[in-house]
């Protein structure tokens, strides 16, 4: 389950963002590259891609080769950034749900083309082992049926859910059933993302920082508490909102700007680790780059008038 305050916060963002739509071409295109770099980049090192941030960028946009890295670190880096802007234009062509086995096999194509050779755009046909985690995907023979009723629950629930529940749920149904035998992570990240746009939101990133965090997430949601992983989705579409409010509505005041947690301490009254925790638990409305938490005077002055408030309706 996803914390109500950090839901409330994202519906919240989503209407503003949705007022200052359509916004022009050129803002688009930045937002677009530097959010398919970012993901790119993020998306592939959490599967072990030895690319920089940089070198991504540097791959994508100029063509380089990057000197000791690997031609696959090269291939993943293109191929990733080419499925994201397939997504792109099936946003923009593509007006109704458009979800389907198929695309879902055409999402895996992208990714691993001209890496893997075999059973590309194809569902495995032998078992795997995931290497470090204790789930054991299902048999091969069984995963046709269970894709297809993947396929079959997301569209039931596609206006029954939240979007953002829905797609953290869809992300793990998906790694949890293993389909490919390669590319089953960033697929499932491309899923993901995929039902979060079609609802109007911006590419939500799991960072590779949050790494270890994500795979003990998934874990938990392999023996049936999917709580860590909504809340981890949330807070990434959080912080990707946050980006884009950023660009499109700039010129915040000074207890609007995104400071350190250290920097709060003493005007909240907490200490940096208890902020710490508001913010991992969506408490606290936190952006996070790389491995720091960043928050506002106005968020924190926000969660102590939201507390008080609870504290005075348990008094009456």
């Amino acid at each position: 389950m996803i914390p109500k305050a950090l839901l409330k916060r994202i519906d919240e963002k989503l209407n503003l963002i949705q007022l200052h739509r359509p916004l022009s071409g050129n803002l688009i295109q930045k937002l677009k590259e530097q959010f398919s770099i970012e993901m790119t980049y993020n998306s592939n090192a959490i599967e072990g891609n030895r690319l920089t941030l940089k070198e991504t960028f540097l791959v994508i946009n100029e063509g380089i080769t990057v000197k000791g890295r690997s031609l696959k670190d090269h291939l993943e880096a293109k191929n990733h950034n080419e499925a994201i802007h397939y997504l792109y234009d099936l946003i923009e062509h593509e007006k109704r749900q458009t979800v389907s086995e198929q695309l879902i096999k055409s999402l895996q194509q992208l990714v691993i083309k001209d890496i893997e050779k075999l059973e590309v755009g194809q569902y495995r046909k032998g078992n795997v082992i995931i290497t470090g985690s204790s789930h054991r995907p299902p048999e091969a023979y069984e995963v046709p049926k269970l894709m297809e009723e993947l396929v079959a629950w997301v569209r039931k629930s596609y206006n029954k859910l939240h979007p953002v529940e829905l797609a953290a749920l869809a992300h793990h149904k998906l790694v949890y059933i293993h389909p490919f035998t390669d590319g089953n992570g960033r697929t499932a990240r491309l899923f993901m993302n995929l039902i979060l746009m079609h609802k109007g939101y911006p590419l939500a990133i799991i960072l590779k920082n949050d790494r270890q965090k994500y795979y003990n997430a998934l874990n938990k949601a392999d023996r049936g508490n999917t709580s860590d992983i909504e809340k981890l989705v949330a807070q990434s579409v959080e912080r990707a909102m946050n980006i884009y409010l950023k660009v499109i509505k700039p010129g915040k005041s000074a207890n609007e700007k995104l400071v350190p947690l250290s920097a709060l301490t003493k005007k909240s009254g907490f200490s940096e680790k208890y902020l710490n925790l508001l913010a991992r638990s969506g408490k606290l409305e936190a952006h996070k780059e790389g491995r720091l938490w960043l928050s506002s005077q106005k968020a924190a002055e926000a969660y102590l008038n939201n507390r008080e408030r609870k504290r005075d309706r348990k008094k009456k």
